[in-house]
């Protein structure tokens, strides 16, 4: 297992040899560092723990900065874990680039999905509306709570309420292209989150 962070730059498109268009998302994945390593007698699992984007030091709080500085690195604003990894592989305060990767590799991308702020259940659920002509009084509300038996409302309902800002991960994404003198990678298709979001790009699990 390998794996990197970086952050959502937005989409674009390449052409095949062959002529063909391949619509790709660009993620930057520069000054990436190891800034622990977890093993089994310490930790009882074994992961990478990785840091991007620096911080500036009056932005951080004191165990970030002392952390940071015991792998000889500055503050990181996006620091996540890489599971499964060769622990021999990698040193503290070793710097991560992306050409770890491969074109024609496949990825998995974990990042937080756009937040859609309070929706109702025709958008949020992809429910159907009533008739919208005045006299039906019923255009696009829940529906039924359920039985009336219970008096209370089933786990699980499908209701508004807040849409989006979750964790996603797509799978089996192809990386199209490694641009190691701009540290960026060209996934194949689109990843969750805004531009600019930060992202985990993984080495799939599925191939």
């Amino acid at each position: 297992m390998k794996g990197i962070l970086g952050k959502k730059l937005g989409m674009t498109q390449v052409f095949t040899p062959e002529g063909n268009v391949i619509p790709v998302t660009v993620i930057e994945a520069s000054s990436n560092v190891v800034l622990q390593k977890k093993d089994l007698e310490n930790d009882g699992y074994e992961a990478i723990q990785i840091g991007y984007a620096d911080k500036k030091e009056s932005r951080a709080n004191k165990p970030e900065v002392g952390h940071a500085k015991k792998a000889g690195a500055t503050p990181k604003r996006y620091v996540r874990e890489i599971r499964g990894v060769d622990l021999a592989g990698y040193e503290v305060g070793q710097e991560v680039k992306v050409d770890i990767f491969a074109e024609g590799e496949f990825v998995d991308v974990t990042g937080i999905s756009k937040g859609k702020g309070f929706q109702g259940v025709i958008k949020r659920w992809g429910q159907s509306r009533g008739p919208m002509a005045h006299g039906s009084r019923y255009h696009r509300r829940p529906g039924s709570m359920g039985s009336i038996q219970a008096n209370r409302v089933p786990k699980g309902k499908r209701l508004p309420g807040h849409m989006g800002s979750e964790t996603v991960t797509i799978q089996n994404l192809e990386v199209v292209r490694v641009d190691a003198e701009r540290n960026v990678l060209l996934v194949k298709g689109s990843i969750p989150g805004p531009k600019n979001s930060f992202v985990k790009i993984k080495q799939t699990i599925k191939k």
